[in-house]
């Protein structure tokens, strides 16, 4: 059994190869307005949980707005961002299918 704090975290991220070997790694994100990472891409599957707030998701050249509740599944080798579009604060968890996560930046 593994349970791991969130204090015991560096920053927010959660890597599965740090942790037994686990087969996926996720961020804990808290966007403010404006907030959110480039157009980027990677080998695998990537899913963003919304859990507060609302963003705008692009994923493909789509965009969307994704609230609170709604999932965004990302293909792999597909780019894609979000970006925080609110004046208020936005709470995701962006779950990678790798026990590492592997970034490609795009933009």
């Amino acid at each position: 059994m593994l349970i791991v704090n969130q204090s015991e975290l560096p920053g927010s991220q959660f890597t599965g190869k740090d942790h037994g070997g686990v087969g996926f790694s996720f961020f804990l994100v808290t966007a403010n307005p404006g907030d959110g990472p480039k157009l980027h891409q990677h080998e695998y599957e990537e899913v963003f949980v919304v859990q507060e707030g609302s963003v705008t998701v692009t994923i493909g050249g789509e965009s969307a707005v994704a609230v609170a509740g709604d999932i965004a599944v990302v293909p792999p080798r597909t780019p894609h961002k979000f970006v925080n579009h609110t004046d208020g604060v936005a709470k995701l968890v962006n779950i990678h299918a790798s026990s590492e996560i592997v970034t490609e930046w795009l933009e």
